[in-house]
């Protein structure tokens, strides 16, 4: 085969670590977090061309525990503002963007994965995948494997409990990953961890692409089961979440929610001021 697509794994080197970033322009900035990607098939391009080329970078899924989390924890705040490609993950957040002016649709962790690993298995890159149980990862290997018969898992890896996304190791962890000849790694082990971890790890495995999935795949492996398409549809995952796991989600739930209210109070309270000491401008903006 030709052009994109080979026959053999892609070994293309790592490209220059000290090339500057090629994160895209932002479409929206939500509490200075910056979401740069407006549909999946443009994340999925993107991806596939950085793994083919080996500049590498990381992929975040923005929603509202992220913003919750990025109001405390300055090493997540640190993470996504390295972040290469960060989406809007969750209906509140695409309204956000929307009201911004953005052109968007929701792009998940979860959505990601079987597109990429098409495009991965076409290209032939090699794939590794972090986090999750033994027994999860062997699963999902062998139901990704039946359906995309091409793809290249180059390895499988489920870090010991209270594993730190940072420090001996951490690098150790992302060393192998380099070491495996994989471009794209998912990451799943729940925010903030897995992006603090996959902003570490660029460093010691600059040519690899990491993606943040959360729990893809414990819906891919049967680990969980996701909201039926119905509930994605009307925005209402959430909704089907809570209901099977009350106990872990109420409280994220809550803060998630009081969240969303003091946002919408400040953008009111911020147009409010706007129109009155600018109202000839909003009149121009509505005219138009």
């Amino acid at each position: 085969m030709s052009g994109l697509f080979h026959d053999r794994p892609v070994t293309a080197p790592a490209a220059d670590p000290t090339e500057a970033n090629h994160a895209p322009e932002p479409i929206a900035v939500i509490d200075a977090a910056r979401v740069n990607i407006g549909k999946q098939a443009d994340l999925v391009h993107l991806v596939t061309f950085d793994a083919l080329t080996g500049r590498g970078g990381t992929v975040f899924t923005l929603n509202l525990d992220h913003l919750v989390k990025l109001e405390h924890d300055p090493a997540f705040r640190a993470a996504y503002d390295q972040a290469t490609y960060v989406s809007a993950d969750g209906a509140p957040v695409v309204a956000m963007a929307r009201r911004q002016g953005a052109n968007l649709v929701r792009v998940t962790g979860a959505d990601l994965v079987r597109p990429l690993c098409e495009a991965a298995a076409l290209a032939r890159i090699p794939v590794h995948f972090f986090g999750t149980t033994p027994e999860i990862l062997a699963t999902t290997e062998t139901v990704l494997r039946c359906e995309y018969p091409r793809l290249i898992v180059a390895g499988l890896e489920s870090p010991p409990f209270g594993f730190s996304p940072f420090g001996i190791d951490a690098r150790a962890a992302a060393e192998r990953i380099a070491s495996s000849g994989a471009r794209i790694c998912f990451i799943a082990l729940g925010a903030p961890k897995q992006e603090i971890f996959a902003e570490f790890a660029r460093r010691w495995a600059p040519g690899v692409t990491f993606v943040c999935i959360g729990a893809a795949l414990d819906f891919i492996g049967g680990g969980q089961s996701r909201a039926p398409q119905a509930f994605q549809a009307a925005g209402l995952e959430w909704l089907w979440r809570l209901i099977h796991d009350p106990r872990r989600l109420t409280k994220r739930y809550a803060l998630s929610a009081l969240y969303l209210v003091r946002y919408n109070v400040r953008e009111l309270a911020g147009r409010l001021s706007r129109r009155r000491f600018f109202p000839a401008s909003d009149d121009t903006t509505r005219q138009e």
